[in-house]
């Protein structure tokens, strides 16, 4: 429903913001006769405490001019796709009602994306010693209506005391905070709001001027940026930026951001040293607040403390005893510090590296169906090729089963590394080379970055490990905890797209005794406790490589070793003993020692 017809009061939209009646009668009959900007400022400060309510004489004239016509009413447009979710006044009380609760008690309220001035609103309210408010907004029909949401407050509350309020026409990344830290640098902060839940990538591709100067804010370079780590969110990037300005003033952040964003905060933390503490989550239902499927919570922390490394977990609707607690315990981040000591012993180094499925982004030519024992593409095109550079394909969906020695999907692999030249399809493979030359426009349509200047038709993640005949295999995408063993398929090893994570093997009771490792209940217990169940990707290379098999393998009961391994081969009518185990535990030692001597 559009926000104009649920409120009632609401009659015309100003600079087109939305304006009640009882806000437009009172500046139609306080201004009317008034032609100057500085008598006007003048009458707004000493009635609301408003600073520099006109910057020109135009803006009086239009003000003046839009209130005097009965009705001005436009549709409000649609910002969602800029990250853009006004907080609902109720939420708002609710989070400045919250903060009382801990005794917060602030001077200065600053609002970095203050929006529609809900927030504002909702501190005025609450908060019975601000002398300042702050209010930074891009949008600037929302400085308005942040403006006149102030003033239809204070005409309905008109007691309550009244600070000097700012609210200021500027990006978020072009305004200088510091000043406010140093003019203010013996009271209590409040810093409060709701930033835009958007990632830069995506606020530039809508050629959005409201983003930070330097993109990669992490200083991720090379490969890392190239393949997405150099995206990162705007909410994100506004917190650390507060956090780093006034980490040493007295005071306390509570905004509301994405669930991501706090982990990374507190993943940050190990190596920022922040001087904040007693940081917090505290999860919200942002489909009923915002009608959006994001997993969102007020991220609350103090300011001025020596830095802490954990966070606790409420809910925002039941805030009695945490849910659970993340973050550091040592040199470990860990997603349930509760649970985690059941599987301590085997977070370390896997000695086998971890590798991401090849990715091509040319689905429609590059993956493949068999039909009547032809190829057909996602265009619908029958082809010929040759068989040679044809592999079955794996994707997250297809890693449910325990084994999987069958794909339904086919695809072209082009290369054996990274960057190899492709020149040799032409000679050797004429007809897929044709099929490929006919949708070379496909390919050169690719937008990553990791295919520029690369041979004709190249792929990524693709390497050695990619042939291994035997693989071990989890999605990365599901949240399911059980590892895949994947097997040849017409004598030829099986991919996996770039949504899986593997270890390739040579000889598959290698690949068996990594199989029944990984899926035992101790690498569940440490996958529960590292992983995040509302990260997009649960299993990352990172958090698979924290498993460290040859610690598991001394550990794990034998008996159960050989229960599992029967069980395969009476499921699968494997013929697989135990004898090779120690020829797996010392490539796993050799490794791990190559690794010491590497890093020694």
């Amino acid at each position: 429903m559009n926000a104009i017809k649920e409120n009632k009061n609401i009659v015309k939209k100003v600079f087109e913001a939305n304006i009640t009646h009882q806000v437009s009668d009172y500046l139609n009959v306080n201004l009317k006769n008034v032609v100057t900007v500085e008598k006007a400022n003048q009458k707004m400060y000493e009635a609301f405490g408003l600073i520099h309510f006109f910057d020109n004489v135009e803006e009086l004239q239009i003000l003046k001019e839009s209130i005097s016509i009965s009705e001005n009413i436009v549709s409000e447009p649609d910002r969602a796709e800029y990250g853009d979710f006004q907080t609902n006044l109720d939420l708002a009380n609710k989070v400045a009602f919250h903060l009382t609760t801990k005794n917060i008690s602030p001077e200065i309220v600053i609002e970095p994306t203050s929006g529609k001035g809900n927030f504002i609103v909702a501190s005025l309210k609450q908060f019975k010693g601000i002398d300042r408010v702050f209010g930074i907004e891009i949008y600037k029909p929302y400085v308005w209506e942040s403006k006149f949401n102030i003033i239809d407050f204070y005409l309905n509350n008109p007691t309550e005391n009244k600070p000097e309020i700012s609210i200021i026409h500027s990006s978020v990344f072009d305004f200088d905070f510091k000043p406010i830290a140093k003019e203010n640098n013996t009271k209590e902060i409040l810093i409060i709001g709701n930033p835009p839940w958007v990632t830069n990538s995506k606020l530039g591709s809508l050629n959005s001027s409201n983003l930070p100067k330097k993109t990669n804010f992490k200083n991720h370079n090379g490969l890392d940026a190239m393949t997405g780590k150099g995206n990162f969110d705007i909410a994100e990037y506004i917190t650390l930026m507060i956090i780093a300005t006034f980490q040493h003033q007295k005071g306390n952040i509570a905004l509301l951001v994405k669930n991501t964003v706090i982990k990374n905060i507190v993943f940050d933390q190990f190596s920022k040293k922040y001087r904040v503490s007693e940081i917090e989550k505290h999860c919200i239902d942002s489909k009923r607040e915002f009608n959006v499927s994001v997993e969102a919570s007020l991220f609350y922390c103090k300011l001025n403390s020596n830095p802490t490394f954990d966070c606790a977990e409420f809910d925002f609707y039941n805030n009695s005893n945490a849910k659970l607690n993340f973050g550091w315990l040592s040199d470990k981040f860990v997603s349930n510090l509760d649970t985690y000591s059941n599987a301590e012993q085997i977070d370390g180094k896997c000695p086998f590296e971890w590798r991401q499925g090849l990715k091509h982004d040319c689905s429609s030519i590059m993956e493949l169906d068999k039909v009547n024992g032809h190829f057909v593409n996602r265009l619908k095109e029958d082809i010929e090729l040759e068989n040679d550079l044809v592999y079955g394909i794996l994707k997250s969906s297809d890693l449910k089963n325990i084994v999987v020695k069958k794909t339904r999907k086919y695809t072209i692999v082009t290369q054996k590394k990274v960057g190899q030249e492709t020149n040799y399809i032409k000679h050797d493979f004429p007809k897929t080379f044709q099929y490929l030359s006919e949708h070379q426009e496909v390919f050169n349509t690719r937008k990553s970055s990791i295919y520029k200047n690369k041979p004709p038709f190249s792929i990524f993640g693709i390497g050695e490990y990619s042939f291994k005949p035997y693989k071990v295999a989890i999605s990365g995408l599901y949240k399911t905890f059980h590892f895949t063993l994947v097997l040849p398929q017409n004598e030829k090893p099986v991919m996996l797209d770039d949504t899986c994570y593997l270890l390739g093997f040579d000889k598959l009771e290698f690949a068996v005794y990594s199989f029944i490792l990984l899926n035992s209940q101790t690498t569940m217990q440490l996958l529960q406790s590292i992983t995040f169940t509302d990260a997009k990707r649960t299993f990352t290379k990172d958090v698979l490589m924290r498993i460290d098999l040859l610690e598991l393998s001394q550990i794990i009961d034998k008996l159960e070793l050989q229960k599992e391994l029967n069980y395969i081969n009476e499921t699968y009518n494997f013929n697989l003993t135990l004898d090779l185990w120690g020829d797996f535990i010392n490539e796993m030692t050799s490794i791990e020692s190559g690794q010491m001597e590497l890093f020694a």
